[in-house]
């Protein structure tokens, strides 16, 4: 029991010394000169933040004009006759060659038989040949293929005219070399 007693006084001991050395060995006067000496420095100004010139808006037209990531191509808008609707046939199924945008599709060559029209032999981007010849379809806008020659394809293609109408605009695909 006598050693219950006593269990706490190294505890009360160890506390006591602790308290003596935050009193004593202290030099509080050193740390109140640090502290004057570093709020008597002068302080920095701070600059205004600078003044921005207004940028003049520019208003983005050219949302008609071909993609420049688009390989240029010998196109041009075709006048339509008055009274004559410009509009895609959506019930019509899709060919094959519609899949591809017509910068993709290659000339490869032609090929007649005989009793037919000169047919174009078109390649697609994984390399497959295709037989168009006049009234097949080909490009995403609807291209209509109007006529095969030895050296390109000429076919009319349905696009947006981007006023929730369409215009009918004339492209090519050279043979390539």
């Amino acid at each position: 029991m006598l050693a219950k007693k006593y269990a706490a006084v190294p505890v009360a001991i160890l506390f006591l010394l602790g308290l003596t050395g935050c009193g004593t060995g202290a030099n509080l006067g050193e740390l109140e000169a640090r502290l004057q000496e570093i709020k008597a420095r002068p302080r920095g100004r701070i600059e205004p933040p600078p003044e921005f010139k207004p940028i003049a808006t520019y208003a983005y037209g050219a949302h008609q004009l071909r993609s420049p990531f688009s390989a240029p191509s010998d196109q041009e808008i075709m006048a339509v006759p008055d009274g004559r609707k410009v509009e895609p046939d959506m019930g019509r199924p899709k060919e094959y060659l519609e899949r591809f945008a017509l910068d993709a599709l290659k000339m490869v060559g032609t090929i007649t038989k005989p009793g037919e029209s000169l047919q174009a032999l078109i390649a697609d981007p994984s390399g497959a040949v295709t037989r168009v010849k006049p009234g097949s379809y080909m490009g995403k806008n609807f291209g209509l293929v109007k006529d095969v020659s030895e050296s390109r394809v000429s076919l009319v293609e349905i696009v947006p005219d981007g006023r929730d109408g369409w215009v009918e605009r004339s492209s090519n695909v050279a043979i390539s070399e």
